[in-house]
């Protein structure tokens, strides 16, 4: 039984090992942790995480082109409507 279940833990989850941390980080990062009330590993583990959801400078422009691309107006334009609106609200004409 033993052996199934770590045939399964070792499936969802790798071990990741990182070599040459300097101490004063690896002493910064194990106080952060414990600020947080988290272990090492838990604080590393969030961390890295959050890295990863975040998306690459890259993703985000390629993004950007994709969305372009769909766009039938330009964002001059659509910043120009806004604001002559905006100002046809408060009254009076719009400033050029």
């Amino acid at each position: 039984m033993h052996y199934v279940l770590r045939s399964s833990y070792d499936a969802f989850m790798a071990l990741l090992q990182i070599r040459d941390v300097p101490e004063a980080t690896r002493r910064a990062l194990k106080a952060r942790a414990a600020a947080n009330g988290r272990s090492l590993n838990a604080y590393l583990i969030d961390l890295l995480q959050r890295e990863v959801a975040r998306p690459s400078v890259s993703e985000v422009l390629e993004r950007a082109a994709r969305r372009a691309e769909r766009s039938t107006a330009s964002a001059v334009g659509a910043v120009q409507a806004a604001r002559d609106e905006r100002q046809e609200e408060i009254g009076g004409p719009a400033p050029r």
